[in-house]
This record gives structure tokens, C-alpha cells and sequence, in this order.
């Protein structure tokens, strides 16, 4: 059988760069490899797997041949775009949030459950918010063994969570404050010597926390917060579990993490719970806190795993623990789960259906 063929829509982001330096050092299972993006990025030459490849324009024609896709495009365009692929005979496996909540499109984390993969009617797959990814690697573990019953989060979000603007946006700032020592210490003065410069966030960045990522729903949770609650309730096949969550911006550059209280329906302690996580698949343990060693971004950045720590039993509830994981967003959280699930596409045999 042939190789199959795979597209990479939206391979001159920075999501996308990275799945070429993943297709690049991952075991080959791929044919030709087509990288696709808006006109303006046409003609640009990117490495993938030692060769120079020139990025196409996508159109209708583009997906000629394909036998998967991997999108990474804002929701909008993959609500264009992904249909197009799939008529052309491509199966889609998309990061944005377009999809995630559709009942017909599974919603696959490949250490979680992989057998949802097989029932993709409309030949779409969903990738889940690298928030929820980060977290679910560690919590998915623990459900196994104690029966999950409920969720209070705190995110902590890196500026390219919104993207390489996000990144800029936090680098210009972070300049125009360096060597002030009297910033933070009166009212005003970081917005002052910010300026305008807010990029994609509703507040300074720098120096600061800001205690919102995402857009305005109703009863005043933000969009990130409500990902957080039905993704992990679709991911673990959980759809009453209680979630709870609060999403703050914080000035790192990558590293998406979360403070995780975890209810469960048995009675759970530290040790037993570091011990399932010892043998959870893309989970690294790092969790001595006499040596000081905890997960951090700055230690997780440029990884695969989720890094998962702080593990302790909840102070008044023998159910419930207290932990801290963080996790590359744009690894584990966005193109490494991609590229897993078409590999495992590629796998079955293809046409992927």
C-alpha cells in the first residue's frame, strides 16, 4: 500500500512549524507531505524531513489527492475549509475550536481515548484546547483509578496561547518596562509605560496577571473557562461531571498550567495518586518539594509531556487531592496531539473512514 499523503493547513504558524519539526523527527509514515496557506503565505519555502518544500495556496484543488489534514486555522476557516478537504477525499484533523463540540466529530486525546477515533461520520477529528490538554493528561489517569467526580480549576495561560501577537505583544511590553524598579509600586504607572500596546489582551501583560483569556458568554464565564468544563466532560465520557474553572493570563511566553483540586467517588492519597501518574503515558513526575523541584513552564517548554506535581491530599476531604500541571500549549497542546491523531489514522489503513 501507498504511503499516504498529508496537508498541513496553516503550516506557516507557529502551531504549524512546529508540526513540521515534529513530522521532521517522528518515525516516518507519510508519502508526500503538502503544506497549505492563505495567499499571502503561497511560494514560501519551508524544511520538512531535510527538503524544501513550497507552501500552495488553499484552494478546492489543493486537497486533490490527500488523505489527511491537518488544520491549524482560525475557527472560521476551518469551518470553510474542512468540508472542501473531506468532499476531496481527506480526512480532517483539526486544532481550532470549530468542531470540538459536535456530536458527530470526536474529540480525541490518543492517551485518553482512542477508541472514539473510529466513528468520525463526517470525517473530521477535533484536537482539544491545549488548556484542557495539558490538564486532562493527568486527570484522565486518576479517573481510571478513583472515578472522577468533579473539577475546581485555576489556569495560568502563556501569552502564545493567543499566538505569535500575544508573544510580540508581551516582548514589546516587557521592554518598555525593564529597568523602571518604581513600576508596580503605584497605581497606574505599568498601564502608563505600557501604553496602548495591549496586543490581544484586555490589560498589560507585563508585570501583571490578568484574569481573563477568551471571549464574554453568559453569567460572566469567558470562552476559555466553558472549554474547559465541556471538553473535559466529552474527553472522559463524563457528561454530569461539575467543573469549575477561572482562566488568568500570565507573563510567561509558552507554558500553559493549571492549579487542579480533583474531587473522585473513593477516597484517594498522595502517594497512590504519584504512583498512577508514574505509569500514565505523556506524564512526567516531578514532584519534590524539599528539593524544590516542581512543574514549571520554564523546565516543560519545548517538551512533549504534561509535568504534573504539588501532589497532595485535599486539606478537609479525604476524596479529593490537589495538584499543579503545565505543559508546552504549542506542543502536547496543539500540534503533537494533531500529529498523534493522524498518525493513528494513517495506521488504519487509509481511506480514513
Amino acid at each position: 500500500m501507498a504511503e499516504p499523503t498529508l496537508a498541513v493547513v496553516g503550516a506557516t504558524g507557529s502551531v504549524g512549524t512546529v508540526m513540521l519539526e515534529l513530522l521532521s523527527s517522528r518515525r516516518n509514515v507519510w508519502g508526500e507531505i503538502r503544506l497549505i496557506a492563505s495567499a499571502r503565505s503561497a511560494g514560501k519555502r519551508l524544511s520538512c524531513r531535510g527538503e524544501q518544500l513550497t507552501v500552495q495556496e488553499i484552494t478546492p484543488e489543493a486537497f486533490d489527492g490527500v488523505d489527511v489534514a491537518m488544520f491549524d486555522v482560525p475557527d472560521d476557516v476551518s469551518l470553510e475549509w474542512a468540508p472542501v478537504a473531506t468532499a476531496h477525499g481527506a480526512t480532517v484533523v483539526d486544532n481550532s475550536a470549530a468542531f470540538r463540540m459536535e456530536p458527530d466529530v470526536p474529540l480525541v486525546v490518543p492517551e485518553v481515548n482512542p477508541s472514539v477515533l473510529k466513528h468520525r461520520p463526517r470525517d473530521i477529528v477535533s484536537n482539544a484546547n491545549c488548556t484542557t490538554m495539558a490538564m486532562i493528561m493527568a486527570i484522565a489517569p486518576l479517573h481510571h483509578e478513583y472515578g472522577l467526580r468533579e473539577l475546581v480549576l485555576a489556569s495560568y495561560q502563556s501569552a502564545s496561547g493567543a499566538g505569535q501577537l500575544g508573544v510580540d505583544t508581551l516582548h514589546d511590553q516587557l521592554t518598555k518596562v525593564a529597568g523602571d524598579r518604581l513600576l508596580g509600586s503605584r497605581p497606574g504607572n505599568v498601564r502608563q509605560a505600557v501604553g496602548d500596546d495591549l496586543g490581544p489582551f484586555s490589560a498589560p501583560l507585563a508585570l501583571n496577571v490578568v484574569p481573563w483569556s477568551g471571549d464574554l458568554e453568559p453569567l460572566g464565564w469567558s470562552s476559555e473557562e466553558l472549554k474547559l468544563r465541556n471538553e473535559s466532560r466529552k474527553i472522559l465520557g463524563l457528561p454530569a461531571l461539575k467543573v469549575s474553572a477561572t482562566c488568568v493570563r500570565v507573563p510567561v511566553v509558552t507554558g500553559h498550567s493549571i492549579a487542579v483540586h480533583a474531587v473522585f467517588g473513593s477516597e484517594v492519597d498522595a502517594e497512590g495518586a504519584r504512583q498512577v501518574l508514574r505509569n500514565a503515558p505523556g506524564v512526567i513526575l516531578v514532584d519534590d518539594p524539599e528539593s524544590g523541584e516542581f512543574p514549571m513552564p520554564i523546565d516543560a517548554v519545548g517538551t512533549d509531556p504534561s509535568w504534573v506535581g504539588r501532589i497532595r491530599r485535599a486539606m478537609d476531604d479525604p476524596r479529593a487531592l490537589d495538584l499543579f500541571v503545565t505543559g508546552d500549549n504549542r506542543r502536547k497542546g496543539a500540534a503533537l496531539n494533531t500529529v498523534q491523531i493522524a498518525e493513528l489514522i494513517a495506521a488504519e489503513g487509509l481511506p480514513g473512514r
